[in-house]
């Protein structure tokens, strides 16, 4: 090979195009930077990136892959399939063709038998807001907030069935044993606080979701990261002093059992599930401090409880569900890192069906549903936002799946839909007063922009600083993620 300069080298020992590249070159370093901040670079370089865990103290704030528009989530959850057509999605066909058959849907056949003609919502939609939002008067305090709200209106789901429906829009997964959205966000992100837990599951008043702990459940991560499950009317279990041992002693004891475990862990340093298990023991010791006092609301001012309906005497149902908001906001306000907050139940009380599962007299059943969800939520949002704590929370508003257009046969209800419905965001990092997506024109089949619950989920781990592709645990052979093999972030609903 020859040692003479060639034209190449030439041009690189050449001032002016020396420092021509040099401004290019520094120019691509930035664009990188931006691309890899904003979470955009290419697949090729999707890597997984696995927190590094402290089993001594596996709630420790940890950071995201790019800068966060949200440190906190709360999730509302609508158990039993709240109805799209009667609440956020508008479709003036609807009006148009009530009492007709759908075009194309003679003898259609969904989860429970027969469809019959196209019903219109027995609610109006009315304009809302400077947006124009069209929404009914089943939710008249959340229409207010038209405004604030980011609606999706092309969701899918993969499942007709409850249970299959709620660990589907839970855990990204129809099966149980998989880890829920909060568990993936805390495994990643740790907690702000380390008196609470970092995630924590408000179940309805009324009890349990028909999935049950498999909304919040760990799955095959860490059991450290499952959610803790309580409400405003119901205490963490087993977590209260009882009432024969006085404060002192009971002081005294776990003063005396936090030196034994210490003994014991110095001389086994590296036992990894001896040093979670004293961490988790040291939680629940500082919890019976912190959950009492976060939990009680007697010093809410009266003007906060009126707002959200706490002080209903008459329906205490929606006082109950508002009272489990309130616990929301406060979980937030001291740093609970994901808050999921139920409404509706499947265990049944007095008033029926305790859950948006509307089959059989919807306008009925949704009557006593729709004021208890109403008020309180709306006030969650408000009150948030009053606080200036929606600027770094994000708040969730979402179903298993959607509701027929139509009216099952011989009934007064519509049936499962997981062709299309509405979830809608508030909050950080999100547009306001904006629509994405869209069903057809009778709101059976997204249509517009389908949207899947893993682009769902990548949406929000996206807002809190986390790739969803880069996300994963290792188990049985596969690195699993939240969204599986699927999803894509909804940049048209980011702010």
């Amino acid at each position: 090979m020859s040692n003479q300069p060639t034209r190449w080298t030439n041009q690189l020992l050449n001032r002016r195009a020396f420092l021509g590249n040099s401004a290019t070159g520094l120019s691509s370093i930035a664009l990188a930077q931006m691309l890899g901040s904003a979470g955009l670079l290419s697949a090729s370089e999707k890597t997984p990136i696995r927190p590094e865990i402290d089993p001594a103290n596996p709630h420790a704030r940890r950071d995201g892959h790019y800068p966060a528009k949200a440190k906190n989530v709360i999730v509302i959850f609508c158990s039993g399939a709240i109805s799209h057509l009667d609440t956020f999605d508008y479709k003036p066909d609807l009006i148009k063709h009530h009492g007709k058959p759908m075009p194309g849907g003679d003898k259609l056949i969904t989860f429970q038998g027969e469809q019959g003609d196209l019903v219109q919502s027995p609610w109006k939609f009315k304009p809302r807001g400077q947006s124009g939002k069209m929404v009914t008067d089943l939710v008249p305090h959340m229409a207010e907030l038209a405004d604030d709200l980011c609606f999706v209106h092309s969701m899918t789901s993969k499942t007709n069935t409850h249970g299959p429906g709620e660990n589907f829009m839970s855990t990204g997964n129809t099966l149980d044993g998989f880890p829920s959205m909060g568990a993936w966000v805390t495994y990643a992100l740790g907690s702000e606080t380390a008196d609470l837990p970092a995630y924590v599951a408000i179940p309805d008043p009324r009890g349990t979701p028909q999935s049950s702990v498999n909304n919040w459940g760990p799955g095959f991560l860490p059991a450290a990261f499952q959610g803790t499950d309580f409400n405003a009317s119901n205490p963490i279990r087993n977590l209260s002093r009882p009432a024969a041992i006085d404060a002192v002693a009971d002081k005294s004891t776990r003063d005396y059992l936090r030196f034994l475990n210490e003994s014991h862990q110095a001389r086994y340093p590296q036992d990894s599930e001896l040093a979670a298990r004293i961490a988790s023991y040291e939680l629940a010791a500082r919890m019976q401090l912190s959950v009492p006092e976060v939990s009680d609301l007697n010093s809410e001012p009266d003007h906060i409880l009126k707002m959200y309906g706490a002080d209903d005497t008459e329906n205490t149902l929606k006082a109950g569900f508002a009272r489990n908001c309130i616990l929301a906001r406060r979980l937030v306000e001291k740093g609970v890192r994901f808050v999921q907050l139920f409404n509706g139940a499947y265990q049944t009380g007095g008033e029926g069906v305790s859950n948006w599962d509307g089959h059989k007299k919807i306008e009925e059943q949704y009557a006593v549903h729709g004021p208890v969800l109403d008020q309180p939520a709306a006030a969650l949002v408000k009150d948030l936002k009053q606080r200036g704590l929606l600027e770094d929370t994000l708040v969730l508003f979402c179903t298993e799946f959607g509701r027929m257009p139509t009216f099952q046969k011989g009934a007064s209800g519509r049936d499962h839909n997981p062709s299309g419905f509405t979830c809608w965001l508030a909050g950080a990092g999100v547009k306001k007063g904006f629509s994405y997506g869209a069903t057809d024109e009778f709101g059976y089949k997204a249509v517009d922009n389908p949207t899947t619950v893993y682009d769902l989920h990548a949406t929000v781990l996206h807002l809190l600083g986390l790739d969803h592709e880069r996300l994963t645990y290792y188990y049985n052979g596969f690195e699993r993620r939240l969204t599986d093999v699927h999803g894509h972030v909804i940049k048209d609903v980011l702010a």
